[in-house]
């Protein structure tokens, strides 16, 4: 059954696909606690989306990599919303590195927010819905994580961990009635992939936000967004691994 939100808390709330997912909730009424890292980004959402009086939307400065923090804005935002019935988490980087660049302060940032900073936004959200028996998680994951590809290791690895700790946290709080949506999208037209060579079948945010928001209130497992790119998952994930580590992809 489809639900519909009034309470949402977006992490990663000031750029792409999650700036897209707060443009859309208000204006379907929803409540919308932002979460992100550039002041200035999130002021400017804030004032655009609370246009007209009624204060909305709310942001706070965040940085996903200090974990600590995280307690206490969280139950600071849900005395704010007054409930909470949806959290996305959102945040991601990707550092672009050559073929044979290893880098480890590159990768463990990466890490650091795409897969660490999900955990400690979304254990706080899992523990709530679980015990409530209600509630809606999303976290925005990747076909990029389906295979170790070698043009960016660190990414790959980040979006395959959230996409198992989705996965673990689903089977943890799915028996009380709370839902945990993965979201594997393929290229959408962000500041990430910006520039980038050889892109195609590319979406906008806009258009990502409106399919996301679809299949988090049916509480689909998991989600490519656009469909299509299930089966170029398929194709990726049967190639045998003696060919596949030959493919510059």
């Amino acid at each position: 059954m489809a639900r519909r939100f009034e309470r949402a808390l977006i992490v990663g709330a000031s750029s792409g696909i999650g700036e897209a997912l707060a443009r859309r909730l208000a204006a379907d009424g929803c409540r919308v606690a932002l979460v992100a890292r550039r002041t200035e980004r999130l002021e400017a959402l804030e004032t655009a989306l609370n246009e007209g009086g009624e204060e909305r939307v709310r942001g706070w400065v965040h940085d996903v990599r200090n974990r600590g923090e995280v307690p206490g804005l969280f139950e600071e935002i849900c005395r704010w919303l007054g409930g909470l019935d949806l959290v996305v988490y959102a945040a991601g980087i990707s550092h672009r590195v050559a073929f044979a660049e290893y880098d480890t302060e590159k990768d463990v940032e990466v890490l650091e927010v795409n897969l660490l900073g999900a955990v400690a936004w979304l254990n706080p959200a899992a523990a709530r819905f679980g015990r409530l028996g209600r509630g809606t998680i999303v976290g925005i994951g990747s076909i990029a994580g389906d295979r170790g590809r070698v043009g960016a290791p660190a990414y790959n690895t980040s979006k395959a961990g959230l996409h198992t700790y989705l996965e673990a946290i689903r089977n943890r709080i799915a028996r009380t009635g709370a839902r945990v949506v993965t979201i594997k999208p393929g290229f959408v037209a962000t500041a990430m992939t910006e520039g980038l060579p050889g892109l195609f079948w590319v979406v906008s945010r806009e258009r990502a936000a409106e399919i996301i928001l679809k299949k988090a209130r049916r509480g689909v497992v998991t989600a490519y967004v656009p469909a299509r790119w299930r089966l170029v998952s398929w194709v990726v994930r049967a190639i045998p691994s003696r060919i596949f580590r030959h493919l510059r992809v």
